[in-house]
């Protein structure tokens, strides 16, 4: 198996159907099989039968994994993982619309580059403008910034828009990650005690721990059509969810203010 996709849907049958027809035809170019797991996480605005009938119009290559209720993003993912066969992994959001110069860019760079267990690409917004996917390690501080002033903080220019070769990040959000096989075994399933976020930090700090490196790769271009459910001042149940979450990453891996111990560690001497 070529590629293994993972992709969460919940309530998005306008995106998933998009991301859908962007991804299909990509995947079937390929001589070696691949698969896409969707795990729909109790959608009810027909989500489920949107998927039914991609399963049944492509029954060797859609697998859907149907749950009543909302999982989380680390259960629902996991059920998918579990059941990968592929030599690399696409880890993608209902609402990325990937191409076919981005997955074959994505793949060449791992295939080229073995130290690197993950390569994710330059994310845009569906208007066009730069989307900051990647991002230092958050402190409390950092992240508190982040969700009050992200939008202000994109609006800025960020060194990530300038970058035009490939350099090495601390992490990248989970909408677009491409990880080879050879890391997956290594670092294995999403930590199931974080429901919702930061999923993807703890994620991406484990591909360091176990001494691979994620790699940003501009000229890789992805369209992601983000509605970021924690963003903003207005407090939401995803809000604390993420929060709780966060605390539980920063105990689980020893920093709260500051970075310089916790790239000790890991061997990676990032940018501050």
């Amino acid at each position: 198996m070529f590629i293994s996709a993972v992709i969460l849907s919940y309530n998005s049958a306008k995106p998933i159907k998009k991301c859908l027809e962007a991804l299909i035809p990509v995947l079937r170019s390929y001589q070696s099989g691949s698969e896409i797991f969707v795990v729909d996480n109790g959608s009810h605005d027909g989500s489920v039968e949107l998927l039914k009938q991609y399963q049944s119009e492509y029954p060797q290559l859609i697998k859907p994994i149907f749950f009543a209720e909302n999982t989380g993003t680390t259960f629902s993912r996991n059920a998918a993982l579990k059941q990968a066969t592929g030599d690399f992994i696409l880890v993608l959001d209902s609402d990325a619309y990937i191409n076919k110069t981005a997955i074959d860019t994505l793949v060449s760079f791992l295939q080229t580059n073995p130290n690197t267990g993950m390569a994710v690409p330059r994310l845009f917004y569906a208007s066009g403008n730069f989307q900051l996917s990647c991002d230092v390690f958050p402190t409390l501080l950092h992240k508190f910034k982040r969700f009050l002033f992200l939008k202000n903080i994109e609006a800025k220019p960020h060194y990530l828009q300038a970058v035009n070769q490939p350099e090495q990040v601390d992490y990248a959000i989970s909408a677009c990650w491409l990880i080879s096989k050879t890391a997956f075994k290594k670092i294995g399933l999403f930590d199931e005690r974080i429901f919702y976020s930061p999923e993807d930090v703890d994620y991406c700090l484990r591909v360091w721990e176990n001494d691979f490196a994620i790699t940003y790769v501009p000229s890789a271009h992805v369209i992601h059509d983000a509605q970021e459910l924690s963003r903003g001042f207005k407090l939401s149940l995803f809000h604390f969810s993420h929060l709780k979450g966060l605390l539980y990453l920063m105990v689980k891996h020893r920093y709260f203010w500051g970075l310089s111990k916790l790239y000790q560690r890991i061997n990676r001497f990032g940018r501050a």
